[in-house]
């Protein structure tokens, strides 16, 4: 095979390998995972966040919450680079004792959640994947309650 081909060949192979980690947002970057994890804009006040789509422990959006701005593929799995999976938690918060939901695991627990974002949809899913039956806010919509998601919530992402 001549150096051109052999080029093609490798091209071709790479590409193959961008497509197929193209749906795990999460394990293709890493440095995204990274800044959800350690950013303090994850646990800003909802809506003074540059991170634009809030999950809420509770109803109404009370207790807990947590900011987030990428796309999660799965928020038990979220992979910052050391070579371990994180789970996404609610942020701690409250004045005098801890919101409800504080510290625990977003994965299966979220209520309710608001988009912030002027532009784009957030979707929250049932399932891993960005898979499932889904909630879907436009932008500066919020849902008291999820219908579809309700307590069983797995990824996140904004779409247009």
């Amino acid at each position: 095979m001549n150096l051109p081909a052999r080029i093609a060949a490798l091209v071709a192979a790479a590409a193959s390998v961008v497509v197929l980690n193209a749906g795990a947002a999460s394990a293709a970057n890493p440095n995204n995972d990274n800044d959800t994890l350690a950013s303090a804009e994850a646990c800003n006040p909802p809506g003074y966040s540059k991170f634009k789509f809030t999950l809420w422990y509770n109803s109404g959006q009370n207790g807990a919450y947590r900011n987030m701005h990428h796309p999660i593929y799965n928020f038990d799995a979220l992979r910052p680079g050391d070579g371990h999976d994180h789970p996404l938690k609610f942020c701690s918060g409250g004045a005098s004792s801890p919101w409800p939901g504080s510290l625990q695991r977003v994965k299966n627990n979220a209520a309710s959640g608001e988009n912030f974002h002027y532009k784009y949809k957030a979707r929250v899913y049932f399932s891993s994947g960005f898979k499932g039956a889904q909630d879907v806010m436009g932008p500066y919509q919020h849902i008291d309650q999820f219908r579809n998601v309700y307590n069983d919530n797995a990824s996140f992402q904004f779409t247009s």
